[in-house]
């Protein structure tokens, strides 16, 4: 029997996409202001490079498009205004709708990976809180408990008095968030978001989710299913 449902966020609650959409527009307004530069010009270099796949030196490539020194102390104080910047994200509705029904018949738990204050800021920006018994945030255990490692999970099951075989664990990335709960007995879940951004593959056959679905509308019917076996 289904006691717990646990949840990733980014990409699983809400599109990550729409963070760094945020994200870099505060990035573009400090650009702007530090070099007497346009915003939405230097905004619309971010998003271009930030969607050709450059993820890990958009800000390199965009400063150095607009003719801009920097350096690495520069680089890294863009690298925390966008980590505490107040982001304009919200929950979609679907979402909302189906964690209301859920905490109604569970237990739930959330499990976000990322540095503070940014998932912090996340999850107040779409009021997600009160539908959670347990919010883990993996960089609090030390950012070497990020997923996949176990801790997170671990704690989980301690926190809400679970045991891993009465838990479903629901998340997106096949790279990192299925190998621990998969090894630890939990039911996993993939939802496959059209705009999702991590695209890598599970790095084996046990970090491979044992359901996939393509809306969260369908996780309640499927979590009936499950519990049906």
């Amino acid at each position: 029997m289904i006691k717990c449902v646990a949840f990733d966020m980014d990409d699983t609650l809400y599109d990550e996409l729409d963070y760094y959409k945020s994200g870099l527009a505060a990035v573009a307004a400090q650009i702007a202001d530090d070099f007497k530069l346009n915003d939405k010009i230097i905004f619309e270099s971010l998003w271009e490079i930030f969607n050709s796949g450059n993820r890990k030196t958009t800000f390199n490539a965009t400063l150095e498009k607009f003719g801009v020194d920097f350096n690495d102390e520069y680089i890294q104080k863009l690298v925390n205004v966008i980590r505490c910047h107040k982001p304009d994200i919200k929950l979609l509705s679907e979402s909302r709708d189906v964690l209301s029904k859920l905490k109604k018949r569970y237990k739930l738990g959330l499990i976000t990976d990322g540095w503070l204050p940014a998932q912090e800021l996340k999850v107040k920006a779409l009021d997600i809180e009160e539908f959670f018994d347990c919010v883990i945030y993996t960089e609090k255990l030390g950012s070497e408990y990020w997923k996949p490692s176990p801790k997170g999970f671990e704690k989980l099951l301690t926190d809400l008095d679970v045991a891993a075989s009465e838990s479903v664990y629901v998340g997106d990335n096949l790279k990192k968030d299925f190998l621990s709960p998969n090894l630890m007995g939990f039911k996993t879940i993939r939802i496959v978001r059209p705009k999702r951004i991590h695209l890598a593959p599970a790095s084996s056959q046990d970090a491979v989710p044992n359901y996939e679905i393509d809306s969260i509308v369908k996780l309640p019917d499927l979590l009936r299913k499950i519990d049906a076996v």
